[in-house]
């Protein structure tokens, strides 16, 4: 099967990474695969991929939201209406390449689209929402990642969305290999940057009541590289940390490299990882194939693959709590390793791209 799949950014965000190892692994399993990927800076993907990848052009863009929007969909559609090759199968992982896809399809250039849906977003611009609205009631096949976003899917969309599930690499995950070294203990690690659903102001307020126990802890901020800006909020958030004095004991990396990524995860103590909204938590399996005690939200998708032996499930809306499970995490540490390991043969790239592989024959074959 000739396989095209479609991701907004070159960047190491969770539906990215998600396309990726779906392309090894389809790749591995004797499937023909191409990613196709905006680039904003010509760099390409720092990630091992084993199949053909070519790079859309992605130009600056004023700062407004829909005009930014509207050029990156239209740079997808150039590029492919450019494109000589045809493919069984055109799959888009976001609401960016999914508007591309549609509009190539309501041109009669492909024959249909699949959608995968890793969340779905309140968006405070109309045109962005319709964007996302489009790509998900007008794909050929939507699906999902989880049960909430299968329901959320369900209740809003009127669609019945089969799921597919993430998976982790462990070649590239794994307690064992290269760390970091940090001034500081203990290390807390979290990965998404400083957004709203990834809880980050309230992830600093509870560090703060964590450095009264221990005065030398450092929190670990990483990834961040996104479409939107949150400038606002991160602004609040440096007003906070200035205000608690913070600063020197938070280390933001931005965007790492591949190696320095699996390198971080295991310089860390913990993982804490209070998001409000995530679509699945591809970060939380990382973790833990990295050796790392898990701190995380009592709520789902977390709770669909996490027992409370294996991660501390606190409630991500009390300060209090997620303080709390932060300094206790170490007592249980050993335990929730070992409990959560046991997860992690449920979850590979392989059973992954099966599934794929069974849908779009599905849809190809209907």
């Amino acid at each position: 099967m000739k396989i095209a799949l479609l991701t907004y950014s070159t960047k190491p965000r969770g539906s990215v990474i998600h396309t990726l190892e779906l392309a090894n692994a389809l790749h591995h399993l004797d499937h023909s695969v191409t990613v196709f990927a905006l680039d904003k800076d010509g760099t390409g993907f720092d990630y091992p991929l084993s199949c053909e990848a070519q790079f859309i052009p992605a130009k600056p863009a004023s700062g407004e939201i829909d005009k930014l929007i509207y050029q990156r969909i239209q740079e997808f559609v150039s590029y492919l209406e450019q494109s000589q090759q045809s493919y069984d199968c055109y799959h888009a992982q976001d609401c960016l390449a999914a508007n591309a896809l549609l509009t190539l399809f309501k041109q009669g250039k492909i024959p249909h689209f699949v959608r995968t849906v890793h969340h779905i977003d309140d968006y405070s611009s109309i045109y962005l929402q319709q964007c996302q609205d489009r790509s998900i009631r007008e794909a050929s096949l939507c699906l999902c990642v989880s049960d909430r976003v299968q329901s959320e899917l369900q209740q809003h969309y009127q669609i019945n969305a089969p799921r597919v599930i993430n998976g982790v690499n462990l070649n590239r995950f794994s307690p064992n290999g290269a760390s970091l070294k940090f001034d500081g203990s203990p290390i807390y690690l979290t990965i998404g940057g400083i957004e709203p659903r990834k809880n980050s102001i309230r992830l600093l307020q509870a560090f703060n009541q964590v450095r009264v126990q221990f005065p030398k802890a450092r929190l670990i901020i990483a990834g961040g590289a996104t479409l939107f800006d949150y400038q606002s909020y991160r602004d609040e958030f440096f007003a906070i940390a200035q205000s608690l004095n913070l600063e020197n004991a938070i280390i933001l990396t931005g965007v790492l490299s591949d190696a320095e990524l699996s390198a971080l995860y295991r310089s860390a103590d913990a993982f804490v990882f209070p998001s409000v909204k995530e679509g699945w938590g591809l970060v939380i399996l990382e973790a833990i194939a990295s050796g790392l005690p898990v701190i995380t939200s009592n709520q789902a998708p977390f709770t669909e693959f996490l027992n409370d032996r294996q991660a501390l499930l606190v409630d991500p809306y009390s300060v209090d709590a997620i303080a709390q499970s932060m300094c206790s995490v170490f007592q249980s540490a050993d335990s929730l390793r070992l409990q959560s390991q046991s997860i992690l043969s449920q979850y590979s790239w392989e059973t992954s791209a099966k599934q794929h592989i069974h849908y779009y024959q599905t849809l190809l074959y209907a």
